[in-house]
């Protein structure tokens, strides 16, 4: 599953926590640029999910990308930028990680 990522210059952890839940990054936005606070952005095809970094971003921005996948019916998750509030907000939209799937469950439990 694609995600698009608006906030924070740097991502340290994240993408690690995402691959527990099946996520890969599709883009990385940092918001800082002053196009993204003056028009409506258009999220890049094949996304499935934003996160929004709300501790790195402004109100505007926010609201210009909660718009912009509301249009596309893609869901939001808003969060602060660490891994314990990305995986406390994963885990609240109802996203499970690989390794509790039953899928993975079934394959490693057979012989």
């Amino acid at each position: 599953m694609d995600a698009v990522l608006v906030g924070a210059d740097r991502l340290g952890n994240i993408p690690d926590v995402l691959a527990e839940f099946g996520l890969k990054i599709g883009h990385h936005i940092t918001g800082r640029e002053p196009k993204h606070q003056r028009s409506a952005p258009r999220l890049p095809g094949g996304t499935q999910l934003v996160i929004l970094f709300t501790d790195f971003l402004g109100h505007n921005v926010m609201k210009a990308f909660r718009e912009a996948a509301r249009e596309q019916g893609v869901p939001v998750v808003a969060c602060r930028r660490s891994v314990c509030a990305l995986k406390q907000a994963l885990e609240g939209c109802g996203a499970v990680r690989c390794a509790q799937c039953p899928k993975t469950q079934r394959s490693a439990v057979a012989p």
